[in-house]
């Protein structure tokens, strides 16, 4: 399948699953698809392949929604899946208080390939533009958290981790 068709099958999925629950933005209300849709254009302007874009489209879906990684597996295979399975969170409430799980999300994405931790980078750019202007109290937690993010998304595209680094800093 190319690449053009491949990132409209995912944005169809990943709208229709965000759209089941009726799932929107924090802080605008919008519909959540908004935000996978800029992950996926931050990737887009950094040296990129086609199961990236897609990934970055669904990036939210595992962890936000009822859709499981096997069912991404078998609508989009293998790239796209594991893609998927990196960036999504492995705690659950009963792994602790945020702090805990945080951390375990943090151990599980040390290990991601260099194509995770970019669409991550982009993830965080894009979540850092919304929290350091809607919610000033919450971003000195999400700064922390995002500073330790830094430290382990070293592997991904370089351009993004200065942008990532730099959002931080002047939040």
């Amino acid at each position: 399948m190319d690449a053009a068709s491949l990132e409209r099958r995912a944005l169809a999925f990943a709208a229709a699953a965000h759209g089941s629950i009726n799932q929107r933005r924090k802080y605008t209300g919008e519909p959540y698809i908004v935000h996978p849709i800029a992950v996926a254009e931050i990737v887009r302007t950094v040296p990129h392949e086609g199961p990236m874009i897609a990934a970055a489209l669904l990036h939210d879906v595992v962890e936000d929604t009822p859709v499981t990684i096997e069912e991404i597996l078998n609508e989009f295979g293998r790239e796209v899946g594991e893609l998927v399975d990196w960036l999504t969170d492995v705690s659950g409430p009963a792994d602790g208080n945020r702090r805990k799980r945080k951390h375990l999300d943090l151990l599980h994405t040390a290990k991601a390939t260099p194509a995770a931790k970019t669409i991550k980078l982009a993830d965080l750019i894009d979540n850092t533009r919304t929290t350091a202007k809607y919610d000033p109290s919450f971003w000195r937690v999400y700064k922390r958290e995002k500073i330790a993010l830094l430290e382990v998304l070293k592997e991904g595209d370089s351009t993004l981790w200065r942008r990532a680094a730099e959002a931080a800093s002047q939040g």
